[in-house]
């Protein structure tokens, strides 16, 4: 059975450790050179960002002025949301208010019902149709079927 792996014959091996700081020492000089040519290139461009940093300072203050604008007032919590979170707020404890007014009454109610017999027989007489003897009791007949919304219904 092969093990060896082909294709590692193209793979240049260093003997020893010595080969391999040899061969980065034969290439500093090349190496320091292209660092020289690249810091030549942009040292008029640094010198250029220098001498407008107030600028640049400026600008990136008014643009990080600005974003944070926009979050405060369009973002999840901003502004606009606030103000319709409040309304509802608003229009949610008006609805508490009525609803606490109508339970009041509701309330009410009951404790007349338990305690007072004129509200027991006035609802006597309003749900269950009671009358007095002598009394006659007026039973208003009940409407009609309305007619279909359409003609297929008779099909």
């Amino acid at each position: 059975m092969d093990l060896r792996v082909k294709g590692l014959a193209n793979i240049g091996r260093l003997r020893i450790p010595q080969d391999g700081l040899r061969a980065v020492a034969e290439r500093a000089p090349q190496a320091e050179a292209l660092a020289v040519s690249w810091m030549e290139g942009l040292r008029p461009l640094a010198a250029r960002v220098y001498s407008l940093r107030r600028r640049i300072a400026t600008v990136a203050v008014t643009v990080l002025a600005g974003l944070l604008f926009v979050l405060v007032m369009f973002g999840a919590n901003g502004m606009i949301i606030y103000k319709q979170k409040r309304a509802e707020y608003e229009s949610l404890q008006k609805k508490i208010a009525l609803e606490q007014k109508e339970n009041e009454l509701y309330t009410q109610k009951i404790q007349g019902l338990k305690t007072d017999e004129k509200a027991i027989e006035k609802e006597a007489r309003e749900q269950l149709r009671y009358a007095r003897p002598g009394e006659y009791v007026y039973v208003p007949p009940t409407p009609p079927n309305p007619p279909p919304a359409n003609h297929s219904a008779k099909k």
